[in-house]
C-alpha cells in the first residue's frame, strides 16, 4: 500500500513539474503575444534589441524556468515532444503528453504489482517503464501513417497546382485551392500554409514553416523548388509536373524494396518473439524453472544480459532490412 501512495505522489507532483514547465500560461499574456505576432514583433524588438532573426506567427515563445526548466530547454525536449505532436497533426500539449505518459506508468506499475505474484512483482516497473513509453509511441506510430497518407495525396496535388497555374491562378490562390479539393492531411497543411502567407508571413518562411511540419523528403524537393523558381524565374507549373512524376517513380521504387525485404523483417519479428513466448510458456508449466532467473543473483545476470543482446539483435536485423530511398 505504501508504494502506491508513493506512485500517487509521484504522478501528481510530476505532472504539476511539468505543466510549470511545458504548459501555457493562461491570461491577457496570450492575448499580447498573439498581437505581437501579426505585427511582427518578436521579444528581442521589445526589449530595443536588434536581430536578424524572422518571426514566426505559430511560434510559442515560453521559456523554461528553474534549474530543471533550463536542462529540458537546453536538450530541447519540449520542442521534439511539440514537433512529434504536429506531425501526427494533435492538438495536444506537451504537458498533457507528459502528464498521460506519467499517468500511464503508474497505472501500469499498480495494475502489474497487484497481478503477478511474488517474487515476480518486482518487475512490475518494466510494465510502468513500458507504460509511460506508450502514449510516444502511440503518437509515434500515428504521425507515421499521417504522413503515409500525406505522401499517397502530394503527387496529385502537386499536378493540381501545376494546372492551377496553367489555368492562370496564383501560386498562393492554387494553395487555397486544395484546401477545398482535397482531403486531409493534406487539405489542412496546405490550408495553414496559406493562411500564414495571408496573414503576412513572407512566402519563404511559411513554405520553411510546412517543411518543417511535414518532414519529407518530397515536401523538402517541392519547397527548394518554388522558392528557386522564385528567386531565379523559369516554367514552375512544368517544374511540378515532373516533381509528381519523380515522386511515383519513388513510391514504385520503395514498393519493390519493401516487397524484397519483407522475408527479412518477418524473419526478425519472429526471432524477437520467440524467447518472449517461451517465457511465458515456461511460467504458465514450470514456474520454478523461471524463478531462478528472477530470486539467484547469477539469474539475475544472466536473464539482464539475455535481454540485452536480444534488444541489439533486433536493431541489428531492423538496420539490415530498413533500406532508405
Amino acid at each position: 500500500m505504501g508504494y502506491t501512495i508513493l506512485v500517487f505522489l509521484f504522478v501528481v507532483i510530476g505532472s504539476i513539474m511539468l505543466f510549470q514547465m511545458f504548459g501555457k500560461p493562461a491570461g491577457s499574456g496570450d492575448v499580447q503575444r498573439v498581437k505581437d505576432r501579426l505585427l511582427g514583433k518578436t521579444k528581442t524588438e521589445k526589449s530595443s534589441v536588434v536581430t536578424g532573426d524572422t518571426p514566426a506567427l505559430m511560434k510559442n515563445d515560453e521559456q523554461f524556468s528553474g534549474v530543471a526548466g533550463k536542462i529540458f530547454s537546453n536538450l530541447k525536449v519540449a520542442d521534439r515532444v511539440e514537433t512529434m505532436l504536429e506531425k501526427a497533426g494533435m492538438r495536444w500539449t506537451p504537458a498533457r503528453l507528459m502528464q498521460t505518459a506519467l499517468a500511464c506508468a503508474g497505472l501500469g506499475w499498480f495494475v502489474f504489482w497487484s497481478m503477478l505474484p511474488p517474487p515476480f512483482d518486482g518487475f512490475a516497473w518494466i510494465a510502468g517503464l513500458v507504460g509511460f513509453f506508450a502514449p510516444f509511441l502511440w503518437i509515434n506510430r500515428k504521425g507515421a501513417a499521417r504522413m503515409k497518407k500525406f505522401e499517397e495525396q502530394f503527387p496529385d496535388s502537386l499536378e493540381f497546382v501545376a494546372r492551377s497555374m496553367r489555368a492562370g491562378h496564383a501560386f498562393s490562390v492554387s494553395l487555397e485551392m486544395i484546401h477545398r479539393e482535397f482531403s486531409e492531411p493534406l487539405a489542412g497543411e496546405f490550408r495553414r500554409t496559406f493562411d500564414e502567407q495571408n496573414l503576412g508571413l513572407p512566402l519563404e518562411n511559411a513554405l520553411q514553416n510546412f517543411a518543417k511540419r511535414v518532414p519529407l523528403l518530397e515536401v523538402h524537393f517541392f519547397v527548394s523548388a518554388v522558392l528557386l523558381q522564385k528567386r531565379t524565374g523559369g516554367n514552375l507549373a512544368e517544374l511540378l509536373d515532373k516533381l509528381a512524376v519523380l515522386i511515383r517513380e519513388r513510391f514504385k521504387l520503395r514498393g519493390k524494396i519493401k516487397a524484397i525485404s519483407a522475408h527479412g523483417r518477418i524473419t526478425a519479428s519472429t526471432l524477437s518473439c520467440i524467447p518472449v513466448g517461451v517465457a511465458v510458456l515456461m511460467f504458465m508449466t514450470n514456474r520454478e524453472y523461471i524463478e531462478f532467473f528472477v530470486k539467484d543473483p547469477a539469474g539475475n545476470q544472466m536473464a539482464g544480459v539475455a535481454l540485452f543482446f536480444q534488444f541489439v539483435g533486433f536493431l541489428i536485423m531492423k538496420k539490415i532490412v530498413s533500406i532508405e530511398i
